[in-house]
């Protein structure tokens, strides 16, 4: 039996699951999310608490034990608290800002590079070198995040990139000029 899938999920006010016909559906104050719940899984819903359980004890019925359980968490956690994730932007010269839906940053290419906000995702631009990614979807959120960071990746030499808010980046020796060498 899992670990993880062992555990209590506690529902906030305001909050409630159901589980029908194999789909969880989750509601709260920022929205409503689904889960399809494959497998010999149940979702017992106990008012202020939710249980997985196992149906079976076969190898597969144990990992998504864990894996919907964690997956039920993150929902109740989205539709009440919701997600963000933090970016920064270092470089010379290098800013963001928002024009409508759009994000558009000038990271070093000859043009400025556009991304549409996706549906379910709020982006801002808390200041000109810091980007804010927040939602109730905590993959989708973590998925925009890094296609953002995909555009310029930090480099290791003078650290131009955006990087996730606090994430370190191991900075590398230059080139040496080779002489005095024998």
């Amino acid at each position: 039996m899992s670990r993880i899938g062992k555990k209590v999920i506690a529902v906030p006010a305001g909050v409630t699951v159901e589980f029908e016909n194999g789909v969880v559906t989750v509601k709260g104050g920022k929205g409503t999310l689904t889960l399809e719940v494959k497998g010999n899984i149940d979702v017992k819903n106990e008012g202020t608490e939710v249980h997985v359980l196992a149906l079976d004890e076969g190898k597969v019925t144990n990992a998504r034990h864990g894996l919907y359980r964690a997956l039920i968490a993150d929902m109740v956690q989205g539709v009440s608290a919701g997600f963000e994730k933090r970016l920064e932007v270092k470089g010379v010269g290098w800013k963001t800002a928002m024009q409508g839906n759009k994000l558009v940053l000038n990271v070093g290419f000859s043009h400025p590079v556009e991304i549409v906000q996706p549906e379910g995702i709020k982006l801002e631009c808390a200041t000109p070198t810091e980007i804010v990614v927040s939602g109730i979807d905590k993959a989708l959120v973590g998925q925009v995040a890094a296609d953002i960071r995909a555009v310029r990746t930090p480099e290791p030499y003078h650290g131009y990139g955006i990087r996730y808010k606090g994430e370190h980046v191991e900075h590398k020796e230059g080139k040496t000029s080779g002489k005095g060498k024998k």
